[in-house]
């Protein structure tokens, strides 16, 4: 069946089609057969299946409107910050202040155990550094789903 992309939620990638049968039918980012991201007012063709579209594929461009638009990169959510890690790491990195702030509790008290003698700050101090370094140098969506916080 044909018809037209009405809407697309960009949180989603959920989306409408009004069929050329007068019907309206959803679909869902795994619907979608082609790369990219549906764009409102393409036409398409799919397969109906009671309220849903399946195999929904851009028709060739006739109205000047682009088949597939490239979707955004996804940035995860992340309510912690790498530069803060980073700084911690390199302030309070001995004492394993970082690792509290990112939610690594079990190495966080290690490293505050290790720090109370001389040898232990001999393997906290290059450790912190260590990890300081890797903060900088992660990019921002590894960081974000490497030290999200859980539920």
């Amino acid at each position: 069946m044909r018809g037209q992309v009405l809407g697309v939620d960009t949180r989603t990638g959920e989306g409408l089609v009004a069929g050329d049968d007068g019907n309206r039918y959803r679909f869902t980012p795994e619907d979608w057969a082609q790369r990219g991201e549906p764009a409102i007012g393409i036409k398409v063709d799919f397969e109906a299946s009671g309220e849903r579209a399946l195999s929904v594929f851009p028709m060739p461009d006739t109205a000047g409107h682009r088949p597939v638009v490239a979707p955004p990169p996804h940035v995860p959510a992340n309510d912690r910050s790498k530069i803060v890690a980073a700084l911690l790491a390199f302030f309070l990195g001995t004492l394993g202040i970082h690792r509290f702030y990112l939610g690594r509790t079990g190495s966080g008290i290690a490293m505050l155990v290790l720090s109370i003698t001389v040898i232990g700050l001999l393997v906290t101090g290059p450790w912190a550094l260590i990890d300081m370094v890797r903060y900088l140098v992660m990019s921002d969506e590894e960081f974000a789903l490497r030290y999200r916080r859980k539920g």
